[in-house]
């Protein structure tokens, strides 16, 4: 039997593995998806022993996503990022992915949202606003960062800019998403804004029909920004998509086939 499974503290609230395991029992593959709750401090230990013990691969959620880079071998993509979400104990030392830039990719191309040759504004400048970042900045004309904190803006544009210098990427406070916005043709929430309450980190009137907007905020699902972007005739994409993408191209890594992908989003649905 193969052991997959999920490292972070907390990770009750996780919708992993309800996911996994109805993929595995629709394509009968032999395995478990559990998870794991190490001391914040003592993530090394935690992979060694998971490496010790067997275990096949592994999800990892906050707050080890940057600790972990230095405990495994990342590819290109997760080392420019600077952050994994997925590991594979299949080679030694065990490979690191993240899985999160395939997952925003993904949930644009199930919409029909193309990516190339358009303008994008990312809100937020943590882990998830780097992926994101990184992920536009290979296919879009322009990406610009808009952050609360404008110096983390500033450093994430720079280091995208470093490590392709053929990318356009800007970055500013809070305050440039009013010229910002209404020009763009993608919109990606990459912050919590919305989570513990009914708010929205861009003001609704900038939102516009043209737009794609992605919020990575899939509890709830419907976000304000969500609401407010439908009104304003604009495609919308639910969180869900980028956890529920980001999941499946964990899944292929480990597996080696093709994810159920409906079965895989009917299951998680029915549990947010």
């Amino acid at each position: 039997m193969y052991v997959y499974g999920l490292i972070g503290n907390p990770v009750g609230h996780s919708l992993s593995p309800p996911m996994h395991e109805a993929a595995y029992r629709e394509l009968d593959v032999d395995a478990r998806y559990v998870t794991f709750e190490p001391d914040p401090d003592d993530v090394a230990h935690a992979v060694e022993g998971a490496a010790a013990l067997g275990i096949d691969g592994l999800n990892v959620t906050i707050p080890f996503k940057q600790d972990v880079l230095e405990l495994v071998d990342p590819d290109d993509l997760a080392a420019r990022i600077g952050a994994v979400n997925t590991i594979d104990f299949s080679t030694s030392p065990p490979r690191g992915y993240n899985t999160d830039a395939a997952g925003v990719r993904r949930a644009f191309e199930h919409h029909d949202v193309a990516l190339a040759g358009t303008d994008a504004v990312v809100v937020g400048a943590g882990g998830a606003g780097r992926a994101v970042a990184v992920t536009l900045a290979t296919a879009c004309d322009t990406v610009h960062v808009a952050n609360r904190t404008v110096e983390r803006a500033d450093e994430l544009a720079a280091d995208v800019r470093a490590d392709d210098p053929t990318a356009t990427v800007t970055a500013g406070g809070l305050d440039t998403l009013a010229d910002r916005v209404p020009a763009a043709d993608l919109l990606v929430n990459a912050t919590s804004v919305g989570m513990e309450e009914d708010a929205t980190p861009v003001p609704e009137d900038l939102l516009h029909g043209d737009l794609a907007v992605l919020d990575a905020v899939y509890s709830p699902v419907e976000t304000r920004l969500l609401r407010a972007a439908a009104d304003a005739g604009a495609t919308v994409i639910d969180g869900a998509w980028m956890l529920l993408f980001q999941g499946v191209v964990a899944f292929e890594h480990w597996t080696g086939r093709d994810a159920p992908v409906d079965v895989m989003n009917e299951t998680l649905r029915s549990h947010l």
